[in-house]
């Protein structure tokens, strides 16, 4: 028996969701008007639905959906490209956006999109032995990256992930890691520039740069590098 699950989501208005959708590469296979706005977008195997509701607020959206993907690095790639085509920028803050790329700590590697209706769509690709959440570290610098990075990402709580990194970054007895600096560092500038404040990010990131790293290291912080690129990119685009 074929079976097949399609999530059902909410937004305020079916234009400017149909537009993101199609910016990802989603092609439209069904758009209604009357009685009342539905739309249907896919892509492969994806397809998600919508409905559109007079006075719906996106910003108190609890919608959303976990994509699974083999190739997620890929997909980022695409459809940060395909905002940026469509937008004339990406869109990092606010409704709509598209959040990081990054290994988190449940066995998974993904980034986050929240789409004009305010749904939060993950997009993600299994690696390691499984989803369970490991107990926190106990280093102090990598624990606070644990908790500070679900706060950011997971919850999406910017403050609650800035006080921790502040907070760690502040202390005066700290000797970090160059890798565990430079991952505090490019995590609270991400965090500032999503938060609005691109000075604080600047800061962030030309500290992180002047951090003497061996190749070794740069290796294992590819994904911190990559994101100091695409934040410098942001912040000279004025995002």
């Amino acid at each position: 028996m074929a079976e097949k699950t399609i999530p059902l989501l909410t937004c305020a208005q079916i234009s400017p969701v149909s537009d993101f959708y199609t910016a990802l590469g989603f092609e439209v296979t069904y758009l209604q008007k009357a009685p009342y706005p539905y739309l249907v977008v896919e892509r492969g195997d994806i397809e998600l639905q919508f409905f559109g509701m007079k006075g719906f607020d996106p910003a108190t959206s609890l919608g959303g959906c976990y994509v699974l993907t083999d190739d997620v690095d890929t997909r980022y790639e695409e459809f940060r490209s395909g905002l940026k085509g469509f937008y004339g920028r990406i869109p990092t803050r606010g409704i709509p956006r598209i959040g990081p790329l990054r290994d988190t700590s449940y066995g998974v590697r993904q980034f986050l999109m929240t789409d004009p209706g305010g749904n939060s769509i993950r997009v993600g690709q299994p690696i390691g032995d499984g989803p369970e959440t490991p107990p926190a570290p106990r280093d102090a610098y990598d624990r606070a990256l644990h908790t500070a990075t679900l706060f950011a990402d997971s919850k999406e709580d910017l403050p609650a992930a800035a006080r921790v990194l502040d907070r760690v970054l502040a202390r005066p007895d700290g000797k970090p890691t160059a890798g565990q600096l430079v991952r505090l560092l490019v995590l609270r500038a991400d965090i500032a520039q999503r938060g609005g404040d691109p000075g604080t990010a600047a800061e962030l990131l030309d500290r992180a740069a002047g951090t003497p790293l061996t190749d070794d290291q740069r290796g294992s912080l590819r994904d911190e590098l990559r994101r100091m690129a695409e934040l410098g990119e942001l912040l000279r685009d004025g995002g």
